[in-house]
């Protein structure tokens, strides 16, 4: 259950989506908002919910996630502080389309969706910043379709580390599980495990319980075809 955090301040965080995101969308979340916060696990909502409310990231970390017919579970994505999320609630009236949870203490700010829809027949600026968000949201989503279909276990998940590394301070090590690696990379946590484990004894990774550290930064980046990329 969500609980209602005290109000600090009302400026956002000026990283993430929100680093180029407008003024109007700035006071929006100032004005409009609701501060709540939620604790390592909790769910903010289920796949399948009705979508009601646009939120912004203040701080903390949370999982997108959805599941399979069969209930497998692959995760999409680590949203930040200044990320904003729920945004298809905005325009599409049907359920929400993932599952978000909490992986470590976070706190948010809430706005109604009926609330940010009159907030854009007033500023009709405040669009672009919408429509910039579900296109990126849906850049996103292709990538990883693409990458799903199209690239092995290896480079998949040498992407998916590099990726979650983005903001991690240099030598420290990565809080996910091999198990939660899985999870990003749509595989067992079998087949992760002797990923990682080949990588371990080359000295790219090193692995402690829960905890991954990356060593060999170019040897992961020439794993996930990076290097490659830039030179095509």
């Amino acid at each position: 259950m969500t609980r209602i955090a005290p109000r600090t301040s009302s400026d956002l965080p000026r990283a993430g989506f929100l680093a180029l995101a407008s003024d109007e969308l700035h006071a929006l979340f100032g004005t409009l908002a609701k501060p709540i916060s939620i604790a390592d696990g909790e769910i903010l909502f289920h796949e399948g919910d009705k979508g009601e409310a646009l939120f912004a990231v203040t701080s903390g970390a949370l999982e997108i996630s959805v599941l399979s017919s069969d209930g497998r579970k692959l995760s999409l994505d680590v949203m930040k502080s200044g990320s904003v999320l729920g945004e298809i609630a905005l325009f599409d009236q049907g359920p929400r389309t993932a599952t978000i949870t909490a992986l470590e203490p976070s706190t948010l700010l809430m706005v109604k969706a009926g609330d940010v829809l009159d907030a854009v027949e007033r500023q009709p600026l405040l669009a672009l910043d919408l429509v910039r968000l579900a296109g990126q949201r849906m850049r996103w989503m292709n990538q990883q379709l693409s990458e799903q279909v199209f690239l092995p276990l290896p480079a998949r998940l040498a992407r998916k580390i590099i990726y979650l590394m983005n903001g991690v301070p240099e030598g420290q090590s990565l809080a996910f599980s091999q198990g939660e690696l899985a999870d990003f990379v749509g595989s067992t946590r079998e087949a992760v495990s002797k990923t990682l484990s080949t990588w371990r004894k080359a000295g790219i990774v090193s692995l402690s319980r829960g905890r991954l550290r990356v060593e060999e930064s170019e040897a992961l980046e020439m794993m996930a075809g990076i290097d490659a990329k830039k030179s095509a």
